[in-house]
């Protein structure tokens, strides 16, 4: 078993914010990121990929394609948006980091070629702050 990753990144806004609580307890919580105006992230995403060598090309899968996966059905919706208003795969979510690892991850799977198979998601918020997501 062999393990690729693919580094990418992407800028984004959101806030953390529940309108289930009142600004006092989304204040407490969240400090900061309940800001009503909005806050944005340089985020950095590592995509884990693992399978076998295929012996013919030396390659679990070509870089380039993993690349392309990525860049088209996740980097592309979340790059310079609104996390909570302008991404459909994350409508009617807390756009905390947790839950923007979990949408990449269902993002990806659908596209990989076959043998292989998504091992991680690695998503940093800020270089002091990320998370892992290994699927259900």
């Amino acid at each position: 078993m062999i393990y690729l990753t693919r580094h990418e990144h992407f800028n984004a806004a959101h806030k953390l914010y529940n309108t289930n609580w009142s600004p006092e307890k989304n204040e407490e919580v969240f400090g900061k990121c309940a800001n009503a105006n909005w806050h944005g992230h340089n985020y950095d995403l590592m995509v884990t990929v693992k399978g076998e060598i295929n012996q013919e090309t030396g390659f679990l899968m070509d870089v380039k394609v993993l690349s392309k996966i990525i860049q088209e059905y996740v980097c592309e919706h979340l790059d310079h948006r609104n996390l909570n208003l302008d991404v459909p795969f994350l409508q009617g979510k807390l756009p905390s980091t947790e839950n923007v690892a979990v949408a990449i991850w269902h993002q990806i799977v659908p596209h990989l070629p076959e043998g292989v198979k998504l091992h991680r998601i690695r998503l940093y918020e800020t270089p002091r702050i990320g998370v892992d997501y290994y699927g259900e």
